[in-house]
């Protein structure tokens, strides 16, 4: 799989379309001192798969990864860009603390799904996706925010919150319009699911008025939409 140039500097490494894959796109924001990675993807072989499309695009190395959120298919890959600083809201960072001082592994994975059968999907998708786990460790945010933040490459962060994730994070790009969503406006994970959970109406709403700019809003699971697509998406329930 090859990166795919979205608008303006921002290109994306797609998600995978399988849902029991869970493995979801990771952009790619070029900058000449060095580029932006929003996500680092749910495994290190993932992340390295992406490195090597960015070299064959020709794009400069990256410098900084920004978490959307702390789910393990957005946060596993960041153990394979050791030199890269991880930028992440303060709420996933506790989480993420915690989630690396537990034993993962085949055998853990496998037991824990046995004690909560609602974490099947979840731990089976970590379970493919991991190759190899020599080596693995989760990367907690190395720089912590609580509302936004701008970084140096003209990227703005900003706090969404919602019910996927309390520490859900957009990303703007305003010189190429596009507003990296990561899972904001998605349903809870299903171990978590209630009867009647659908799309977060509330943070699709946030986003569309305060990036009325954008000529593109990208889902980590979807392919990119434009602002009439992500607009329909309101009173609907995923499929």
């Amino acid at each position: 799989m090859s990166l795919r140039l979205l608008a303006g500097r921002v290109w994306l490494y797609p998600h995978d379309p399988d849902p029991d894959k869970v493995q979801p796109c990771v952009a790619v924001i070029s900058d000449d001192s060095g580029s932006v990675l929003v996500d680092a993807g749910n495994s290190p072989a993932h992340a390295r798969d992406v490195r090597d499309a960015i070299e064959a695009a020709g794009l400069p190395a990256p410098r900084t990864i920004v978490y959307t959120h702390h789910h393990w298919d957005h946060v596993w890959g960041a153990c394979a860009w050791p030199d890269v600083e991880v930028v992440g809201h303060r709420a996933g960072a506790r989480v993420l603390h915690a989630e690396a001082r537990r034993p993962w592994s085949t055998r853990y994975l496998r037991d824990e799904v046995a004690a909560n059968p609602r974490l099947g999907p979840s731990f089976r998708a970590r379970e493919r996706a991991m190759r190899s786990w020599d080596g693995f460790t989760i990367v907690p945010p190395h720089v912590e925010f609580d509302t936004a933040i701008s970084l140096p490459a003209g990227v703005e962060v900003r706090h969404v919150g919602g019910g996927h994730a309390e520490d859900s994070t957009v990303i703007w790009v305003p010189d190429s319009g596009v507003v990296l969503l990561g899972d904001s406006f998605y349903p809870p994970p299903y171990h978590l699911r209630r009867p009647g959970d659908g799309f977060d109406n509330e943070v699709i709403n946030a986003v569309l008025h305060a990036y009325r700019d954008a000529e593109w809003y990208v889902g980590s699971h979807d392919d990119p939409r434009p602002r009439s697509a992500l607009d329909g998406l309101l009173n609907r329930q995923p499929e």
